[in-house]
């Protein structure tokens, strides 16, 4: 059964990763995919791949007009949005508090808030008038790092604890027509990168972590696809299957948390 069949979903950052894969697990699932992407050569890999039947729209999370114009191209398109999928994001790799310079902190600070959170609120701005029309959903992509600590530095970890709390706050205020729910994958292979701040903006998520190291740590003891995250956006955006979830956190860690994140600091040098 597709279970998404007929709805229009936007995905934001779904030129590559887990945006991708739920592009594909999407459209496999009979709905309308839109996304949102700032790199110009995922746009064009985006349309010669899926052609009419991805709505790309080039543009940046941080800017409110370019969160409308993917809205706008929406309706335009398939008349209606049915769910917003809050994904873009960027990593920290693991900067430290002590190791990282005050001014790369502080700069480091705003542009990784600016697309992780600010992208978010912005996007669920843009979206909300036709979500309350449709009476659906918004999903928000969480981490690891939403739960606990160690899935990288202070600026990511904090970050994704940020949107947990946006969540809430927009699954209360948007109550009875919208629903509103997030999902915590653990680490996988994507294109993930860093801040320019940081000197990161070419570094991809795998530079800093090996398949080997993050299998290690998963209590599940398997290195995840990012379509092996993909079911529970499709349980959280289903009418058929999701009446009774809103303000929910899926934790889908592979088990992470019953174990957590070891490391011992032993002191630190300073």
């Amino acid at each position: 059964m597709s279970w998404l069949k007929g709805e229009a979903c936007l995905v934001t950052g779904g030129g590559s990763g887990l945006g991708r894969a739920l592009v594909e697990r999407f459209l496999a699932e009979g709905a309308h995919v839109g996304v949102l992407e700032r790199a110009p050569d995922k746009i064009d890999q985006l349309n010669a791949d899926f052609g009419s039947d991805v709505v790309a729209i080039q543009g940046d999370v941080t800017d409110i007009a370019a969160n409308e114009a993917a809205v706008a191209a929406m309706e335009a398109k398939f008349g209606k949005l049915d769910c917003f999928i809050g994904n873009a994001a960027i990593w920290d790799h693991g900067a430290s508090l002590v190791a990282t310079d005050a001014q790369q902190l502080a700069r480091g600070f705003d542009e990784l808030f600016a697309v992780n959170v600010k992208g978010c609120l912005l996007g669920a701005k843009a979206a909300a008038p036709a979500l309350i029309r449709s009476e659906g959903s918004m999903i928000f992509t969480l981490s690891n790092s939403a739960f606990y600590p160690g899935g990288g530095g202070p600026l990511y970890t904090a970050s994704k604890h940020a949107i947990v709390g946006l969540i809430r706050e927009l699954a209360y205020e948007l109550a009875p027509k919208v629903r509103v729910n997030g999902v915590g994958p653990s680490g996988m292979a994507s294109d993930l990168r860093g801040p320019a701040a940081l000197g990161q903006q070419d570094r991809r998520i795998m530079d800093s972590r090996s398949p080997e190291a993050i299998r290690a740590i998963l209590p599940l003891q398997f290195f995840p696809d990012p379509a092996d995250f993909t079911g529970p956006f499709v349980l959280l955006a289903s009418r058929a299957n999701n009446r009774t979830l809103s303000g929910v956190m899926i934790n889908a860690d592979c088990g992470l948390g019953i174990r957590g994140i070891r490391h011992v600091a032993g002191g630190l040098d300073l």
